[in-house]
């Protein structure tokens, strides 16, 4: 196995408090999508809805996926005012929530 130089992947897992329109849900979406464009540390951004078969969810419903190349890089994007701002505002229309940092791993077979 071999990990992969230079990645840190940052995952956000969220249920969303019932009462929160799916206008909100996307412009929420669009807000955290846009700050990529804000916070240089973070390379790429990522998201999607459930699809599985397995109902294993446990009421998660959103999963997004921001890309960094050092957990330093992952430090300065939580630290920066426009994740803090944003992330006051994500959270407070987040009924659960999970965040999970990770260096990828290859596994060559």
């Amino acid at each position: 196995m071999e990990e992969v130089k230079g990645v840190v992947k940052h995952i956000v897992m969220v249920k969303f408090k019932d009462e929160t329109t799916t206008d909100k849900i996307e412009e929420l979406i669009k807000g955290y999508a846009n700050l990529v464009n804000l916070i240089p540390p973070m390379k790429a951004f990522h998201w999607g809805k459930d699809v599985s078969a397995e109902n294993l969810h446990q009421g998660f419903t959103h999963v997004f996926e921001s890309t960094f190349e050092s957990t330093q890089g992952v430090a300065e994007y939580v630290a920066h005012p426009a994740h803090v701002d944003f992330a006051n505002l994500f959270l407070s229309y987040s009924d659960k929530i999970i965040i999970f940092d990770y260096k990828p791993t290859i596994v060559r077979c």
